[in-house]
């Protein structure tokens, strides 16, 4: 969460000339309402179970950079999919980073209840080892601008192709 994720890959789908899908906009495509709303209607277990099916489709798409939401990893069979059908990045930003990035934590409902600084940790806590679990690439996103990353990415993905 706030790690650029669809920031990141839009710039990335576009350099490699693919087409760019957001997991969490497309499961809003098909509600028809926001997040946070699906969070409130069928809590984050509603969620999760919708998430899930999002990413099984649309990862058997062929030529598309996916950007999952940040909890998508929590699920073994999202992470199996993932890591099974395409090349996983995780774009690493520490717990203090992501703060910064998420003030306000507007349509962030896991941000809502509690200090958003100790509730990142503590999901940092839980998934980094998640992400790394899978990761093909990590790439640290705290200083460099998004065509810097971008370049980066597409220079890793030469050289292990």
């Amino acid at each position: 969460m706030g790690a650029g994720k669809s920031t990141v890959g839009k710039v990335l789908a576009k350099k490699l000339g693919r087409r760019f899908l957001d997991a969490d906009h497309v499961i809003e495509e098909r509600c028809g309402v926001k997040i946070p709303v699906i969070f409130e209607m069928e809590g984050e277990e509603g969620f999760r179970k919708r998430e899930a099916q999002t990413i099984n489709e649309i990862s058997a798409e062929h030529d598309i950079v996916l950007a999952t939401g940040g909890g998508a990893v929590l699920n073994p069979e999202n992470r199996r999919l993932l890591s099974e059908r395409g090349v996983v990045i995780y774009l690493h930003a520490n717990p203090i980073e992501l703060w910064h990035r998420t003030k306000g934590g507007e349509g962030r409902p896991l941000l809502r209840n509690g200090d958003a600084k100790k509730i990142l940790e503590n999901l940092y806590a839980i998934r980094d080892p998640l992400y790394r679990e899978i990761a093909d690439h990590v790439i640290e996103t705290g200083k460099p601008s998004v065509n810097q990353l971008v370049n980066t990415l597409i220079m890793q993905l030469e050289l292990s192709a």
